[in-house]
């Protein structure tokens, strides 16, 4: 039994051995996530405390040494299945880079990898991930963290992987989903109305809602806000990028103001504050060459 309540708090970063990826390291008890989705497989491991989530239409609790892995695109939420709370490390692995190593592995073309619902129970799996978690962060050695990493995933995917069953066709292929999807995200800037949304589905406001969310699993507005935030995130990481390539200065991201509304600048904070924090220890490293930083970050 966790002896304690922790305390929210969370650690990003990303390392060089796994482009792409992002390593969380945290701790909850009072934060609630809303319904969302990674483009990447969510791979977390439970440290300490149980974490209870809701998937793919159902309820999951996941206690310490287990593994509750989130296919990409999916839509989840989570919170605290204990007073006390729970604390995990996960890995944001991209799409990618599992595929091609689940054919690396079966040494022929492999379908794209995909995790039944359900809490993985396996101590020797979350042993094997959360060490290659913890080197992979630390940096302090890359042969072993890549090591480690490889050995994590890759027993992953014997153990674990399986093909996607075929999906229903009754609302997930329903073209007036897609054509409402093509509204919602084609333009993130300019405004949008459920009846503009509906007219391209050839339908009223209220069937149009419900046939959305239906397919979906979240309402054409929180769709529209989850494109917008990943997108933001897609452009930082390129922003931020290009600009170290070219030897530029690193300066503060310009805030979000309008269009965006309240609620999405809201969940938007936590980002800003890690490309922040990132840009502090990426001058520190540059300075570590022996070159100049400036800007508010320097």
């Amino acid at each position: 039994m966790t002896a304690h309540r922790f305390q929210d708090s969370a650690r990003y970063r990303r390392t060089p051995l796994l482009p792409g990826a992002e390593l969380l390291t945290t701790k909850y008890r009072d934060h609630e996530f809303s319904p969302h989705w990674h483009d990447a497989y969510t791979i977390p491991v439970i440290v300490a405390g149980t974490e209870w989530y809701r998937y793919r239409g159902a309820d999951h609790v996941a206690e310490a040494s287990s593994v509750p892995i989130i296919n990409p695109g999916e839509l989840h939420t989570s919170a605290k299945a204990v007073d006390a709370g729970w604390r995990y490390r996960v890995m944001y692995a991209p799409v990618d880079f599992v595929h091609e190593l689940a054919e690396e592995v079966a040494s022929k073309p492999q379908a794209l990898p995909w995790f039944a619902p359900g809490v993985i129970r396996d101590p020797d799996m979350a042993s094997r991930l959360a060490r290659a978690h913890r080197l992979l962060e630390s940096g302090a050695d890359a042969l072993a963290a890549e090591a480690a990493m490889l050995d994590a995933l890759s027993t992953l995917l014997v153990r674990y992987s399986q093909t996607q069953p075929e999906p229903s066709r009754i609302l997930t292929d329903d073209s007036r989903v897609s054509n409402m999807k093509e509204r919602l995200t084609g333009d993130l800037i300019e405004s949008v109305t459920l009846a503009e949304v509906a007219e391209a589905a050839g339908l009223s406001p209220f069937h149009a809602a419900r046939l959305f969310t239906q397919a979906t699993g979240s309402p054409p507005h929180a769709r529209r806000n989850q494109v917008r935030l990943q997108r933001a995130r897609t452009v930082a990481r390129g922003h931020v990028g290009d600009r170290i390539r070219r030897g530029q200065r690193l300066y503060r991201p310009e805030p979000l103001h309008a269009p965006f509304p309240p609620h999405v600048r809201r969940a938007a904070r936590p980002l800003a504050r890690r490309i922040k924090a990132s840009l502090r220890i990426l001058a520190n490293v540059i300075r570590g060459f022996g070159l100049n930083v400036t800007g508010p970050f320097g």
